[in-house]
């Protein structure tokens, strides 16, 4: 089973790797001159704020990834165990139970677990379609709205991902001029999730930070908050690193009260204060790293092209958005997760459908490229390859049974069947 549903970056692990073996002192806690041990300062209570030194380092290595066009005050940053904890954190302090959240789609799976179950928040989606490449339009913003208020639900604010999970793209100026009038105009609150903001790897001019938007309309600046974590242009969803930025003291005040149910562990920010810090390195680690996006998302697209499966233009991101509508038997969820199925059961790749990420369309499916090595990204290619040619049935049976199923496939299939069920009710 090849697993192409797990957004991680594994790309550029040997850079990490290297820059630790010549830093020694970031992992040992000695001071600058070695001679004495932070170790014991270290592992006693820290400020719930955080380390100033990280805080600063975040703060700069965030306003390098969008070329210094805007710079981050590290007082306004909250420091929080990954973009999880930060997005929930921030719907805790912006909405009460009951009250509702836009959010475009097709948006992250997650986002289900992560704004709802303990806020008791509520998600309508604003329903972005392929004939315009999923791009956010006004009608679209109204329209959810519109449904919000039929259901007679408080809407509180906008969620969204950008660049966007699971598309891979970036929004548009022009989306992001509606958005801010959209939230002007209707006295709503913007999180915007830009997690992915260093994995622009087509020109950095294409991505477009919501805090450039925000400098040219100071006035929304108590209105628009930025979640960012380490987990993606990093590669170190397992250190657990997130962050909240915002303008509005009261958020910055509450959310910093809330992040003791999620600190960041001092050592983690103590080593990463030194790495981030080193402006040579995560200069040449973020070309690096976006140079090998590049060429691993050409050689998904590629691999895909050859077998007649297109992708939508893409220029950020870990993934692909794969169209595989011709290949259904019939236009409907039901068909997508008859195919999703083979694909698992048969084929032995996980890729994600589209339903669980609420898409409108059948036959859309996000699929993983850094997660992996190159030679099983060439196997998993040549897998599809057989099964397309074959007319979507295996020369040689790959089903693995009730028994050998790895249990997060058990788990998918499960997740999408209740989603399935959803979108039929």
């Amino acid at each position: 089973m090849i697993q192409m549903g797990l957004a991680e970056n594994q790309l550029s692990f040997d850079l990490l790797e290297t820059w630790l073996a010549s830093h020694p002192e970031a992992t040992d806690f000695k001071n600058a001159g070695g001679s004495l041990s932070l170790f014991r300062q270290l592992a006693l209570f820290q400020d719930y704020h955080g380390l100033p030194a990280f805080k600063v380092a975040l703060a700069e290595f965030m306003s390098e990834l969008r070329g210094n066009k805007v710079s981050f005050d590290p007082n306004k940053l909250v420091l929080t165990a990954g973009a999880t904890s930060a997005n929930e954190t921030l719907v805790f302090c912006l909405a009460n139970p009951g009250e509702a959240f836009l959010i475009p789609t097709p948006y992250y799976p997650g986002f289900d677990r992560d704004l709802k179950w303990r806020t008791g928040a509520e998600i309508i989606p604003i329903h972005c379609s392929s004939t315009n490449g999923f791009r956010l339009s006004k009608q679209a913003l109204e329209d959810a709205y519109r449904c919000a208020t039929k259901l007679k639900l408080q809407v509180k604010g906008v969620l969204i991902t950008n660049p966007s999970n699971p598309l891979g793209t970036t929004m548009t100026p022009i989306e992001l001029s509606t958005l801010a009038d959209f939230i002007e105009a209707k006295n709503l609150h913007l999180i915007c999730d830009e997690i992915y903001s260093g994995t622009n790897f087509i020109t950095p001019a294409d991505f477009i930070s919501i805090k450039q938007v925000v400098a040219q309309r100071p006035h929304l600046s108590n209105q628009v908050h930025i979640v960012y974590s380490l987990s993606k242009d990093l590669g170190l969803p397992g250190f657990r690193v997130g962050a909240i930025y915002s303008e509005n003291d009261l958020v910055v005040e509450a959310a910093t009260k809330m992040s003791s149910f999620g600190l960041v562990s001092s050592q983690t920010q103590y080593l990463l204060a030194k790495m981030l810090g080193d402006k040579e390195f995560t200069r040449n680690y973020v070309v690096e790293n976006k140079a090998r996006l590049k060429e691993r998302h050409y050689k998904l697209v590629n691999g895909l092209g050859d077998i007649g499966i297109e992708c939508l233009e893409s220029n950020s991101g870990l993934f692909c958005w794969v169209d595989m509508r011709h290949l259904l038997k019939r236009n409907s969820f039901k068909s997508e997760l008859e195919l999703w199925k083979k694909i698992v059961y048969d084929v032995g790749l996980n890729i994600s459908p589209g339903s669980s990420c609420h898409c409108t369309e059948p036959g859309w499916f996000r699929v993983c490229f850094a997660n992996m090595t190159e030679a099983t990204l060439d196997l998993a290619m040549q897998r599809l390859r057989d099964f397309v040619q074959n007319g979507g049935v295996m020369r040689r049976q790959r089903r693995l049974g009730p028994v050998k199923i790895a249990w997060w496939a058990r788990r998918l299939l499960t997740a999408s069947e209740k989603r399935v069920e959803q979108l039929s009710r």
